[in-house]
């Protein structure tokens, strides 16, 4: 192979991401040319609406998976958090990145923490994982709908508009915003999404070569930590439009896989967590969402589903 397409989305997250890996790439194997391809994803086109309401995961990498299957890249990078727990079948992920950073962020410019935050403080985020679990703490905040990239939630919260928005660390340290966090929310206060602050390599599942070339960037104790998170999510049947959180970690031969899922209000969550071993992680997720779903999760999302 002497040339390698990665297709991105064009925001600058995404465009750091994409270069990220193809200077990886560059490195490992400085014969290949590697160039990038931009493509616009539904969830680029539809800005004036939350999420949860335009079709939840799936939005940021259909259209990739069509320039694929097109031969016009060999391969995308996504936010893990984005990619749907179950691929169309000519598709895999050759490769999952070391974790970077896999929690959320508080940034505001009033409060130094989430715990200053007066009565009835106005938080965006688009988010309703993060509503349930903010409002889980404080029910007394006013939760409104932030979408956009970050420059633009950002510009947001500076013009005056929220106390506090609530983004992911990973994306804010990648595109050099370490001084615009207030605050790294710990998993006590907020569970991430799965694969938080991972990034996957998508490709069409019988291209043996991209497969192999890709090898060198799949870190194991991530892969093991995110397929626990993955096997909870689709047990659970979640997207971005169901409050689940869950976050797995990697110890030597062990991993511990802590969920919750929650309704909307945050008036109603279960949450608990199990331990086992790392060749056994998959496993653990889909035991710890039964355990879950038949300890009440089951009806919340009934009730999530339904509104």
């Amino acid at each position: 192979m002497d040339k390698i397409r990665i297709g991105t989305r064009s925001s600058k997250l995404a465009m750091w991401q994409a270069n990220f890996i193809a200077d990886q790439l560059r490195k490992q194997y400085p014969s290949i040319k590697v160039e990038l391809v931009n493509v616009t994803t539904k969830g680029d086109k539809i800005l004036d609406a939350p999420l949860s309401k335009i079709g939840g995961k799936g939005l940021f990498t259909k259209e990739l998976e069509v320039q694929m299957l097109n031969k016009n890249i060999d391969l995308a990078v996504h936010s893990l958090k984005d990619v749907p727990v179950e691929l169309a079948d000519d598709f895999s992920l050759a490769a999952i990145t070391k974790r970077y950073e896999p929690f959320d962020a508080f940034v505001s410019n009033k409060y130094n923490s989430f715990n200053e935050l007066p009565p009835n403080a106005k938080i965006g985020t688009s988010s309703l994982r993060r509503r349930a679990q903010l409002l889980n703490i404080r029910p007394d905040l006013t939760i409104v709908d932030l979408r956009g990239n970050v420059d633009t939630r950002i510009k947001k919260l500076d013009s005056g508009e929220f106390d506090a928005i609530i983004l992911a660390a990973a994306g804010l340290k990648r595109l050099g915003y370490n001084d615009r966090i207030t605050e790294i929310m710990p998993p006590s206060l907020m569970l991430p999404a799965v694969g938080q602050g991972a990034l996957a390599i998508e490709v069409l599942k019988s291209n043996d070569e991209i497969c192999n070339i890709l090898k060198f960037l799949d870190d194991v104790e991530t892969r093991a930590a995110v397929s626990a998170e993955r096997a909870f999510l689709k047990v659970v049947e979640g997207g971005c439009q169901v409050p689940v959180g869950v976050y797995a970690v990697v110890f030597g031969s062990k991993v511990t896989v802590e969920a919750i899922i929650a309704s909307i209000d945050g008036k109603n969550i279960v949450r608990d967590k199990i331990t086992g071993t790392t060749d056994s992680a998959e496993q653990l997720g889909i035991e710890l969402a039964n355990r879950l779903l038949n300890a009440g999760g089951r009806e919340i999302l009934t009730t999530v589903l339904s509104q």
